[in-house]
């Protein structure tokens, strides 16, 4: 049995109140590229006033070395969209979809309902283009913000994303909040109602509550995890400081001890974590 692990250089950088400079982007994401990730998540088009870390995206895309690994970037909205389509090295375009229509809101400046217009103009402009698809599904297991939640309204509103046309989609644990039993119930539901879709897992954790979200997500059907090196970044609106992205190295070691094949080359991996050291 194996898993996709996703690395996200992207996610781990863009809340860093310094730029890294791009010749120094460029030498990270290379050594990522020699480690047998699946996919590397490691720009996005969005506005330079949002996310000034991401303003070299395109510079990124043109100078890393060639790969068989994906790669993946961020979209908010349809002028980004017409941007990252154009580049030969993107495979997968992500756009954050939140079920809260608060965080919604804050994170896109968009309705959930006006978000759900963006999808449908990703999916055509993907589809001509001749990449895929991924839909995060933020807040998808919890809502801190007053808004309601259920793994049932996850499901609605993925069956609607799924009309649409798209297959791939990786739930957010956007500010840390999942537990063993949400978890469980999300993807128990996801993966009982569309057979024919992949749901992934993006978790935002503390250094003491990793293990139980990957194995609540294994059991029940994941079989894509997001992760990044040493847990760097994470969602700027969490209330405690301590949760950040899903270390990797956290991942192959549950993967490692369950026997599950998750294609990397550990020793480049190592290598990896070395430069990642310089940087953050």
């Amino acid at each position: 049995m194996s898993v996709k692990i996703i690395e996200c250089p992207r996610d781990a950088m863009q809340g860093l109140s310094w730029f890294v400079p791009t010749k120094q982007k460029i030498e990270y994401l290379n050594s990522l590229l020699k480690v047998g990730y699946h996919t590397i998540d490691c720009g996005s088009f969005v506005s330079p006033k949002a996310i000034p870390q991401m303003r070299d995206t395109a510079e990124l895309l043109d100078s890393i070395e060639a790969s068989e690994t994906k790669l993946s970037v961020i979209v908010a909205n349809k002028r980004g969209i017409d941007d990252a389509v154009k580049h030969n090295r993107v495979d997968y375009l992500g756009f954050p979809f939140s079920v809260s229509e608060t965080f919604q809101q804050r994170n896109t400046n968009s309705s959930i309902e006006d978000s759900l217009d963006v999808v449908k103009y990703l999916v055509d402009e993907s589809s001509k283009h001749n990449k895929q698809v991924v839909i995060y599904i933020s807040m998808g297991f919890g809502n801190n913000y007053g808004d309601e939640w259920s793994a049932r309204i996850v499901e609605d509103w993925v069956g609607k994303i799924a009309d649409i046309g798209v297959d791939s989609f990786s739930i957010s644990d956007t500010v840390g909040i999942s537990n063993r039993e949400s978890i469980q119930s999300v993807f128990k539901q996801l993966n009982a109602s569309f057979t024919n879709a992949e749901f992934g897992a993006h978790f935002h954790t503390r250094p003491d509550d990793w293990e139980e979200k990957v194995e609540a997500a294994w059991r029940n059907g994941c079989r894509r995890f997001d992760g990044a090196i040493k847990g760097y970044g994470g969602c700027p609106m969490a209330e405690d400081k301590l949760v950040g992205n899903m270390p990797t190295e956290k991942l192959v070691q549950f993967f490692n001890a369950n026997n599950v094949d998750h294609k990397m080359n550990i020793e480049a991996f190592e290598a990896s974590m070395l430069v990642a050291n310089m940087i953050f």
